[in-house]
């Protein structure tokens, strides 16, 4: 046994983490105008790929760049992507749907809040790269729903060691609620995305959320 123990210890945590039980479905969202080959677009890559490994769905906004990573990494692995797509006719600084990007399924929105929201609604998890304004606004939406929804809410991975100087920012200098603290891990890697996922439903399953529900009042929460 003290032999096994050991073996686990050396071996075991090279090991991916299995599939969450209660996520199906992980939405991206991150920099539409990263390059090719670029460490942002490959990140994004690597974790798709990884999340379609595991068996998860991947959703993304269907446009260039990270959204474009993100599908040709889960590709790549034999994954499925859902696509929320917006077709601007007014918004000449907004990317829209990238003929690049080869969904499995589209979902087409008329407004740019439309397409927001539905993103949000589609996944489970919430991963957030580096980006700009849009990304910014995406991410904001996110957090502010797993507050409202606090317990039964959808988590955010943020990928990037980065995000600790800006989320120490913001905690020092707005009014985050110890809650909008608690909604979100930073990772560094696909493997990490992986853990955080399933280090997320095992909170739940040690009952720290104490106060989790199950509701699909609108599907911005978590819901089965």
């Amino acid at each position: 046994m003290e032999t096994l123990q050991k073996i686990w210890k050396q071996f075991g945590p090279q090991l991916d983490p299995e599939k969450a039980k209660a996520v199906e479905k992980v939405a991206v969202f991150g920099f539409a105008d990263a390059e090719p080959c670029s460490k942002l677009y490959m990140d994004a890559f690597n974790v798709a790929k990884a999340l379609a490994k595991a068996g998860y769905v991947v959703v993304d906004g269907g446009g260039p760049g990270v959204m474009e990573a993100a599908t040709r990494g889960a590709k790549s692995a034999g994954g499925k992507v859902i696509g929320v797509t917006l077709y601007p006719k007014d918004a000449p600084n907004f990317e829209g749907r990238d003929p690049g990007n080869e969904l499995d399924e589209e979902i087409k929105t008329e407004t740019y809040v439309e397409r927001t929201l539905t993103l949000m609604k589609e996944g489970q998890v919430y991963i957030v790269f580096n980006g700009a304004s849009g990304t910014m606004s995406e991410f904001a939406m996110a957090w502010g729903l797993a507050r409202i929804y606090f317990g039964h809410h959808k988590p955010i991975i943020l990928y990037g060691g980065f995000w600790h100087k800006i989320m120490k920012a913001l905690r020092n200098n707005l009014m985050v609620r110890p809650e909008e603290a608690q909604v979100y891990k930073i990772v560094t890697s696909p493997k990490d995305v992986l853990k955080a996922i399933k280090e997320f439903e095992r909170e739940i399953e040690a009952g720290w959320h104490k106060d989790l529900k199950v509701s699909d009042e609108d599907g911005y929460c978590i819901a089965k």
